[in-house]
């Protein structure tokens, strides 16, 4: 069984950075994304409505801009969940809303910095202000991604996060790993 891509890699116009695609979102964040009709899916919604599935996979076939850009997306929320199954008793919603919004702004490496872990299959920034544009937009859009994800797993009302989601915290995308 294959598994799922993007439907966003046929989108007309997009911009890539290296061979990653920078697509719009819906966000309150500022930053250098492009703001998505909110009427239409965007990478954020598709990121966590694929997680789950994809994660099960240890290959991923990728078929344009926009997978790439899933799977740095779905790599950081393996890095979330974990960083919230790490701590000693289940964090109340602000207490995983803080943690995951600190965890968004660390640094991280981009395609092309050494310690990238999927450098083979991406293209470094062609140039300096290219690299700083990718990583102001994947800081933006790792923020809006933390905030969404925090509502996800807190959905039910109970105060712990949802275990049909905290079931992945240990799963790793293609056996990889965007945090240290």
């Amino acid at each position: 069984m294959p598994a799922y891509h993007s439907t966003l890699n046929e989108e007309p116009d997009m911009r890539q950075v290296g061979n990653m695609a920078i697509l719009p979102i819906r966000t309150r964040i500022r930053g250098p994304a492009p703001i998505a009709d909110p009427s239409q899916t965007e990478i954020i919604d598709e990121t966590l409505d694929l997680f789950r599935a994809n994660s099960l996979f240890r290959n991923f076939e990728i078929k344009g801009p926009a997978d790439r850009t899933l799977i740095v997306l779905i790599l950081f929320i393996s890095d979330c969940l974990a960083k919230i199954g790490s701590a000693r008793t289940p964090p109340s919603q602000l207490e995983a809303s803080k943690t995951l919004s600190t965890l968004s702004v660390d640094s991280f490496p981009i395609p092309g910095d050494a310690n990238f872990p999927l450098n083979s299959h991406y293209a470094p920034p062609a140039s300096r202000a290219d690299a700083d544009y990718l990583r102001q937009y994947l800081t933006q859009v790792r923020q809006e991604l933390a905030a969404r994800l925090v509502e996800k797993l807190y959905a039910d009302g109970t105060g712990k996060p949802s275990k049909w989601w905290m079931s992945f915290q240990k799963r790793r995308f293609m056996n990889r790993s965007i945090g240290s």
